[in-house]
């Protein structure tokens, strides 16, 4: 496995935002050029770590260990003139789940982007497909903030979705309560959850990089970010909120399901109380011992059906003066 298998795409843009695709051995020497370079690698390829040590030996080992980690979080480091930024989208590839959040890894500075990814993002596919049509970023400051508006924008169609689920089984559980939601309503809750595990730490990304003084992000960059702040603490927001519902939804069907047991076992408590008397009478009479009274006579079947209604009729209307139903 080569070392270039690893490299997904690479570009040298100029200031004007026209960008050129580089390959090969043109590649390492854009990324020390007073052009910026960037150049984006799939983690999961033998030779992407090679690839690294061998062409951007500049960076701390530390900064190349975080770019290749499995396990990684939301973060954002500033080291000198650069920075590494660790960020999540939603996993829209085909046959995922959303909540399973796809991470991009990156070292940026002014003059250079190295990113590694460990499965596709969407977001990336965006700022490539501008690229490749002239209408792409200009520098490092642009380049990285249309990637974190992407990242956002892409993620709010997911959240509508979950929030239209959450009202669908409410509605339906207020209609029509039944067990089979519960499994429902605890899904949805587990990717809300999820979903704020790797959303939260981001705020605090964009808050980082709001207030940075790296030369390459400027005042418009800024005020862009502040956009994408806004819309990420509006979807905390409503994570929270889809939470605290998809919570109360699974009481209120809890509850409802309760009482529908409660009323069957109180209906099944006032049909034992109704035949507990007749079957004492019935088990009294059924015993096979002399002395039982009307044995000899031929309508003694008949007057002890008779009796018996009048214990059920006396009964009902005893219940009923109690009010127990």
């Amino acid at each position: 496995m080569t070392a270039s298998s690893a490299i997904l795409h690479a570009y040298a843009i100029d200031r004007e935002g026209v960008a050129r695709k580089i390959e090969g051995d043109d590649i390492a020497p854009a990324l020390e050029s007073s052009e910026l370079a960037w150049v984006h690698l799939d983690a999961n390829e033998q030779g992407c770590k090679s690839w690294l040590e061998s062409n951007v030996a500049y960076l701390d080992d530390m900064i190349i260990d975080a770019l290749l980690a499995e396990e990684t979080r939301p973060r954002y480091l500033e080291i000198d003139q650069g920075a590494l930024l660790i960020l999540r989208g939603v996993n829209l590839n085909e046959n995922a789940r959303p909540e399973d959040m796809v991470s991009i890894r990156m070292w940026i500075d002014a003059h250079r982007i190295v990113s590694v990814r460990l499965r596709r993002l969407k977001a990336v596919v965006d700022i490539r497909e501008r690229l490749d049509v002239g209408t792409g970023p200009k520098n490092a400051g642009e380049l990285l903030v249309q990637l974190i508006s992407r990242l956002f924008e892409r993620m709010e169609p997911v959240f509508s979705e979950l929030d239209e689920a959450l009202d669908n089984v409410e509605e339906a559980v207020m209609e029509t309560p039944d067990a089979k939601y519960r499994q429902v309503i605890t899904s949805i809750r587990k990717q809300a959850i999820v979903f704020r595990r790797y959303i939260a730490p981001q705020r605090d990304v964009i808050s980082a990089l709001r207030v940075s003084e790296q030369p390459w992000l400027d005042q418009q960059h800024k005020r862009r970010l502040q956009e994408s702040l806004d819309r990420v603490i509006r979807y905390i927001e409503d994570i929270d909120t889809i939470r605290e519902r998809a919570q109360i939804v699974k009481d209120e069907l809890a509850n409802a399901l309760s009482d529908k047991m409660n009323k069957n076992l109180y209906m099944l408590s006032v049909v034992a109380a109704v035949f507990l008397p007749l079957g004492f009478l019935t088990g009294l009479l059924g015993i096979n011992v002399g002395g039982i009274p009307g044995a000899e006579n031929a309508n003694s079947f008949l007057i002890f059906c008779g009796i018996l209604i009048v214990v059920i009729a006396g009964q009902i209307a005893l219940f009923k003066k109690l009010k127990w139903f």
